[in-house]
Protein backbone atom coordinates (compact mmCIF):
# COMPACT_ATOMS: atom_id res chain seq x y z
CA UNK A 1 0.00 0.00 0.00
CA UNK A 2 1.27 3.36 -0.68
CA UNK A 3 2.75 5.54 1.85
CA UNK A 4 1.80 8.71 0.61
CA UNK A 5 5.33 9.95 0.06
CA UNK A 6 5.72 11.97 -3.18
CA UNK A 7 8.14 14.27 -3.83
CA UNK A 8 7.08 17.18 -6.26
CA UNK A 9 9.65 20.34 -7.28
CA UNK A 10 9.40 23.37 -4.88
CA UNK A 11 7.10 26.01 -6.42
CA UNK A 12 8.86 28.67 -8.64
CA UNK A 13 9.06 31.51 -6.48
CA UNK A 14 8.15 34.45 -9.52
CA UNK A 15 5.37 32.57 -10.34
CA UNK A 16 1.83 33.53 -9.02
CA UNK A 17 2.71 37.27 -8.45
CA UNK A 18 0.54 39.41 -11.26
CA UNK A 19 -3.10 38.82 -11.16
CA UNK A 20 -2.90 39.59 -14.95
CA UNK A 21 0.84 38.35 -16.24
CA UNK A 22 2.56 34.92 -16.16
CA UNK A 23 6.25 35.05 -14.78
CA UNK A 24 6.77 34.15 -18.70
CA UNK A 25 5.08 37.15 -19.89
CA UNK A 26 1.55 35.46 -20.79
CA UNK A 27 -1.50 36.56 -20.45
CA UNK A 28 -3.10 35.37 -17.07
CA UNK A 29 -6.43 33.55 -17.64
CA UNK A 30 -9.28 34.66 -15.62
CA UNK A 31 -12.91 33.12 -15.16
CA UNK A 32 -16.32 35.42 -15.24
CA UNK A 33 -18.69 34.37 -12.80
CA UNK A 34 -21.77 33.26 -15.21
CA UNK A 35 -24.13 32.91 -12.87
CA UNK A 36 -24.04 32.35 -8.98
CA UNK A 37 -25.82 28.64 -9.03
CA UNK A 38 -23.79 27.95 -5.25
CA UNK A 39 -23.28 30.27 -2.18
CA UNK A 40 -20.65 28.65 0.20
CA UNK A 41 -20.25 29.84 3.76
CA UNK A 42 -17.19 28.91 6.08
CA UNK A 43 -18.25 28.58 9.27
CA UNK A 44 -15.30 29.32 10.77
CA UNK A 45 -11.71 27.80 10.74
CA UNK A 46 -11.77 25.92 14.02
CA UNK A 47 -11.89 22.19 13.78
CA UNK A 48 -12.27 19.20 16.58
CA UNK A 49 -8.92 17.40 14.63
CA UNK A 50 -5.97 18.67 12.96
CA UNK A 51 -5.22 16.89 9.55
CA UNK A 52 -1.87 16.56 7.96
CA UNK A 53 -2.92 18.36 5.18
CA UNK A 54 -5.59 19.82 6.06
CA UNK A 55 -7.23 21.94 2.22
CA UNK A 56 -8.24 25.12 4.89
CA UNK A 57 -5.49 24.47 7.57
CA UNK A 58 -7.78 23.98 10.26
CA UNK A 59 -7.00 22.75 13.10
CA UNK A 60 -8.45 22.96 17.23
CA UNK A 61 -6.29 26.14 17.43
CA UNK A 62 -7.13 27.69 14.10
CA UNK A 63 -9.25 30.59 14.11
CA UNK A 64 -8.20 32.89 11.73
CA UNK A 65 -11.95 32.69 10.42
CA UNK A 66 -14.41 33.69 13.04
CA UNK A 67 -17.36 31.52 13.71
CA UNK A 68 -20.21 32.96 11.34
CA UNK A 69 -23.04 34.68 12.77
CA UNK A 70 -26.65 33.83 11.96
CA UNK A 71 -27.15 37.12 11.13
CA UNK A 72 -23.96 37.08 8.72
CA UNK A 73 -25.68 34.76 7.34
CA UNK A 74 -29.22 35.74 6.96
CA UNK A 75 -27.60 39.55 5.00
CA UNK A 76 -26.75 37.42 1.95
CA UNK A 77 -30.12 35.11 1.48
CA UNK A 78 -31.69 38.30 2.17
CA UNK A 79 -29.57 40.03 -1.09
CA UNK A 80 -29.89 36.61 -2.94
CA UNK A 81 -33.60 36.67 -3.07
CA UNK A 82 -33.88 40.29 -2.78
CA UNK A 83 -31.75 40.82 -6.49
CA UNK A 84 -33.15 37.25 -7.83
CA UNK A 85 -29.71 35.82 -7.66
CA UNK A 86 -30.18 31.92 -9.88
CA UNK A 87 -28.78 30.58 -6.30
CA UNK A 88 -30.16 26.98 -5.59
CA UNK A 89 -27.26 25.66 -3.21
CA UNK A 90 -26.13 26.54 -0.05
CA UNK A 91 -22.90 25.26 0.86
CA UNK A 92 -20.98 25.24 4.70
CA UNK A 93 -17.73 23.90 5.40
CA UNK A 94 -15.09 24.80 7.69
CA UNK A 95 -13.19 24.48 10.01
CA UNK A 96 -15.85 21.58 11.48
CA UNK A 97 -19.55 23.36 10.87
CA UNK A 98 -20.94 21.25 13.14
CA UNK A 99 -18.77 23.44 15.99
CA UNK A 100 -20.04 26.83 15.24
CA UNK A 101 -22.83 27.44 17.77
CA UNK A 102 -24.92 29.23 15.09
CA UNK A 103 -24.95 26.72 13.18
CA UNK A 104 -28.18 24.79 13.31
CA UNK A 105 -30.46 28.17 13.56
CA UNK A 106 -28.09 29.06 10.17
CA UNK A 107 -29.56 26.04 8.76
CA UNK A 108 -32.93 25.99 9.92
CA UNK A 109 -32.97 29.44 8.24
CA UNK A 110 -31.14 28.62 4.70
CA UNK A 111 -33.60 25.21 4.35
CA UNK A 112 -36.84 27.05 5.84
CA UNK A 113 -35.89 30.09 2.51
CA UNK A 114 -36.02 26.75 -0.15
CA UNK A 115 -32.20 26.20 -0.99
CA UNK A 116 -30.45 22.95 -1.24
CA UNK A 117 -28.16 22.21 1.75
CA UNK A 118 -24.89 21.12 1.97
CA UNK A 119 -22.40 20.38 4.37
CA UNK A 120 -19.07 19.55 4.79
CA UNK A 121 -18.41 18.04 7.46
CA UNK A 122 -16.17 14.73 9.69
CA UNK A 123 -19.37 13.75 10.80
CA UNK A 124 -17.38 12.89 14.34
CA UNK A 125 -18.03 14.28 18.14
CA UNK A 126 -19.08 17.77 16.97
CA UNK A 127 -21.76 16.15 14.55
CA UNK A 128 -22.95 13.64 17.14
CA UNK A 129 -23.51 15.64 19.83
CA UNK A 130 -26.13 17.46 17.29
CA UNK A 131 -28.05 14.64 15.91
CA UNK A 132 -31.46 15.38 18.06
CA UNK A 133 -30.89 18.70 16.47
CA UNK A 134 -30.19 16.63 12.61
CA UNK A 135 -33.21 14.75 13.14
CA UNK A 136 -35.58 17.64 13.95
CA UNK A 137 -33.93 19.44 10.84
CA UNK A 138 -35.15 16.54 8.43
CA UNK A 139 -38.50 16.09 9.91
CA UNK A 140 -39.06 19.48 9.69
CA UNK A 141 -37.80 20.08 6.12
CA UNK A 142 -37.76 16.30 4.51
CA UNK A 143 -34.89 14.28 3.86
CA UNK A 144 -34.27 15.45 0.09
CA UNK A 145 -32.84 19.17 0.81
CA UNK A 146 -30.18 18.65 2.75
CA UNK A 147 -26.84 16.66 1.83
CA UNK A 148 -24.42 15.58 4.47
CA UNK A 149 -20.79 15.19 2.28
CA UNK A 150 -18.34 13.08 4.92
CA UNK A 151 -14.88 13.31 4.58
CA UNK A 152 -13.16 9.92 4.46
CA UNK A 153 -9.96 10.04 3.72
CA UNK A 154 -9.08 6.46 2.57
CA UNK A 155 -11.31 3.10 2.49
CA UNK A 156 -8.77 1.58 5.42
CA UNK A 157 -7.94 2.84 8.49
CA UNK A 158 -4.75 2.85 8.88
CA UNK A 159 -4.35 5.50 6.11
CA UNK A 160 -7.42 7.56 6.92
CA UNK A 161 -6.15 7.78 10.11
CA UNK A 162 -2.71 8.72 8.84
CA UNK A 163 -3.74 12.02 7.68
CA UNK A 164 -6.72 12.80 9.96
CA UNK A 165 -4.74 11.44 13.42
CA UNK A 166 -4.96 8.21 15.71
CA UNK A 167 -8.89 7.29 16.80
CA UNK A 168 -10.12 9.90 13.70
CA UNK A 169 -11.57 6.47 12.14
CA UNK A 170 -14.08 4.51 15.14
CA UNK A 171 -16.10 7.96 15.31
CA UNK A 172 -15.92 8.83 11.43
CA UNK A 173 -17.83 5.25 10.85
CA UNK A 174 -20.44 5.53 13.71
CA UNK A 175 -21.46 9.33 12.46
CA UNK A 176 -21.71 7.83 9.01
CA UNK A 177 -23.64 4.21 10.07
CA UNK A 178 -26.18 6.69 12.10
CA UNK A 179 -26.69 9.25 9.06
CA UNK A 180 -27.39 6.38 6.56
CA UNK A 181 -29.53 4.60 9.03
CA UNK A 182 -31.56 7.54 10.30
CA UNK A 183 -32.82 8.50 6.97
CA UNK A 184 -29.84 11.51 5.75
CA UNK A 185 -28.57 11.68 2.29
CA UNK A 186 -24.77 11.22 2.39
CA UNK A 187 -22.22 11.45 0.08
CA UNK A 188 -18.36 10.44 0.46
CA UNK A 189 -15.37 13.05 -0.16
CA UNK A 190 -11.92 10.81 -0.39
CA UNK A 191 -8.47 12.01 -1.11
CA UNK A 192 -6.45 11.08 -3.96
CA UNK A 193 -2.57 11.92 -1.95
CA UNK A 194 -1.71 7.89 -2.15
CA UNK A 195 -1.61 8.41 -6.12
CA UNK A 196 -3.56 5.20 -6.15
CA UNK A 197 -5.38 4.18 -9.27
CA UNK A 198 -8.95 5.57 -9.68
CA UNK A 199 -10.80 2.56 -10.47
CA UNK A 200 -9.17 0.27 -7.54
CA UNK A 201 -9.85 3.28 -5.09
CA UNK A 202 -13.74 3.21 -6.18
CA UNK A 203 -13.80 -0.56 -5.91
CA UNK A 204 -12.34 -0.10 -1.96
CA UNK A 205 -14.42 2.29 -1.08
CA UNK A 206 -17.13 0.04 -2.82
CA UNK A 207 -16.34 -3.00 -0.94
CA UNK A 208 -16.59 -0.31 2.82
CA UNK A 209 -20.13 0.69 1.91
CA UNK A 210 -20.90 -2.52 1.18
CA UNK A 211 -19.85 -4.39 4.18
CA UNK A 212 -21.55 -0.93 6.39
CA UNK A 213 -24.47 -1.98 4.10
CA UNK A 214 -24.47 2.03 2.54
CA UNK A 215 -26.48 2.54 -0.48
CA UNK A 216 -23.92 4.39 -1.79
CA UNK A 217 -22.46 3.57 -5.61
CA UNK A 218 -18.87 4.34 -4.80
CA UNK A 219 -18.55 4.52 -9.57
CA UNK A 220 -21.01 7.25 -8.95
CA UNK A 221 -18.90 10.49 -8.68
CA UNK A 222 -21.60 12.82 -7.04
CA UNK A 223 -22.13 9.86 -4.39
CA UNK A 224 -17.88 9.78 -3.81
CA UNK A 225 -15.96 12.71 -4.74
CA UNK A 226 -12.67 12.01 -4.86
CA UNK A 227 -10.26 15.52 -4.56
CA UNK A 228 -7.11 16.05 -6.19
CA UNK A 229 -4.17 17.06 -3.47
CA UNK A 230 -2.95 20.68 -2.95
CA UNK A 231 0.34 22.03 -2.03
CA UNK A 232 0.58 25.65 -3.26
CA UNK A 233 4.34 24.97 -1.93
CA UNK A 234 4.99 22.45 -4.52
CA UNK A 235 5.37 23.89 -8.55
CA UNK A 236 2.47 23.64 -10.53
CA UNK A 237 2.23 25.62 -14.36
CA UNK A 238 0.16 28.90 -14.10
CA UNK A 239 -2.52 29.51 -16.52
CA UNK A 240 -2.86 31.12 -19.67
CA UNK A 241 -5.42 32.07 -22.05
CA UNK A 242 -4.06 29.89 -24.32
CA UNK A 243 -4.38 26.69 -21.84
CA UNK A 244 -8.13 26.60 -22.38
CA UNK A 245 -7.91 25.09 -26.09
CA UNK A 246 -4.27 23.02 -25.28
CA UNK A 247 -6.09 21.60 -22.17
CA UNK A 248 -9.47 21.24 -23.56
CA UNK A 249 -10.75 22.56 -20.51
CA UNK A 250 -13.69 25.39 -20.59
CA UNK A 251 -13.77 28.97 -18.13
CA UNK A 252 -17.29 28.48 -17.20
CA UNK A 253 -16.77 24.34 -16.19
CA UNK A 254 -14.40 26.27 -13.26
CA UNK A 255 -15.70 26.38 -9.55
CA UNK A 256 -15.69 30.23 -9.32
CA UNK A 257 -18.06 30.55 -12.69
CA UNK A 258 -20.72 29.73 -10.76
CA UNK A 259 -20.06 29.78 -6.83
CA UNK A 260 -18.92 32.26 -4.14
CA UNK A 261 -17.70 32.13 -0.72
CA UNK A 262 -18.50 34.54 2.33
CA UNK A 263 -15.49 34.35 5.56
CA UNK A 264 -16.00 36.29 8.99
CA UNK A 265 -11.99 37.13 9.96
CA UNK A 266 -10.80 37.11 12.88
CA UNK A 267 -11.21 40.81 14.45
CA UNK A 268 -13.33 42.12 11.43
CA UNK A 269 -16.65 43.21 11.97
CA UNK A 270 -18.45 42.14 8.54
CA UNK A 271 -17.95 39.05 6.46
CA UNK A 272 -16.36 39.47 3.05
CA UNK A 273 -17.09 37.17 -0.18
CA UNK A 274 -14.19 35.58 -1.61
CA UNK A 275 -14.56 33.39 -5.41
CA UNK A 276 -14.29 29.94 -3.92
CA UNK A 277 -14.15 27.88 -1.20
CA UNK A 278 -10.00 26.96 -1.32
CA UNK A 279 -8.91 30.68 -0.59
CA UNK A 280 -10.60 32.22 2.29
CA UNK A 281 -7.42 33.96 3.99
CA UNK A 282 -5.60 35.60 0.83
CA UNK A 283 -7.11 39.66 1.09
CA UNK A 284 -5.80 39.34 -2.82
CA UNK A 285 -9.26 37.65 -3.49
CA UNK A 286 -11.26 39.34 -1.63
CA UNK A 287 -14.47 40.95 -3.70
CA UNK A 288 -16.15 42.87 -1.63
CA UNK A 289 -18.85 42.51 1.26
CA UNK A 290 -21.99 41.49 -0.56
CA UNK A 291 -22.72 39.64 -3.58
CA UNK A 292 -23.34 42.19 -6.01
CA UNK A 293 -19.93 43.29 -5.52
CA UNK A 294 -18.32 39.85 -6.52
CA UNK A 295 -19.73 39.38 -9.64
CA UNK A 296 -16.26 40.30 -11.37
CA UNK A 297 -14.22 38.24 -13.00
CA UNK A 298 -11.65 36.00 -11.37
CA UNK A 299 -7.85 36.28 -12.05
CA UNK A 300 -6.29 32.51 -11.79
CA UNK A 301 -3.53 33.93 -9.99
CA UNK A 302 -3.19 30.74 -6.76
CA UNK A 303 -1.74 27.48 -7.37
CA UNK A 304 -4.71 26.19 -5.89
CA UNK A 305 -6.64 27.28 -9.24
CA UNK A 306 -4.23 25.65 -11.56
CA UNK A 307 -3.74 22.42 -9.12
CA UNK A 308 -7.14 21.77 -7.80
CA UNK A 309 -9.45 23.20 -10.39
CA UNK A 310 -7.73 23.81 -13.91
CA UNK A 311 -5.56 20.62 -14.07
CA UNK A 312 -7.37 18.90 -11.15
CA UNK A 313 -11.33 19.17 -12.72
CA UNK A 314 -12.77 19.23 -8.99
CA UNK A 315 -15.24 21.19 -7.74
CA UNK A 316 -16.82 21.45 -4.24
CA UNK A 317 -20.29 21.72 -5.17
CA UNK A 318 -22.41 18.76 -5.38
Amino acid sequence: MPDGTHTTAPLNPIKFKDPFVTAKGDVRASVPLTKLETLWFNTGSLCNIECVRCYMDSSPKKDDLAYLRRDDVRLFLDEIQSTNLPTSEIGFTGGEPFMNPDFISIVDDTLSRGFQVLILTNAMKPLWHKRQDLIDLKDRHGPNSLTLRISMDHFTPDLHEQERGENSWAPMAKGVKWLHENGFHITIAGRTLWHEDEAKCRHGYQALFDHWGLKLDAFDPARLVLFPEMDEDHDVPEITTACWDILGVRPDAQMCATSRMVVLRKGEQASTVTPCTLLPYDPAFDLGDSLSKAQGAVQLNHPHCAKFCVLGGASCSS
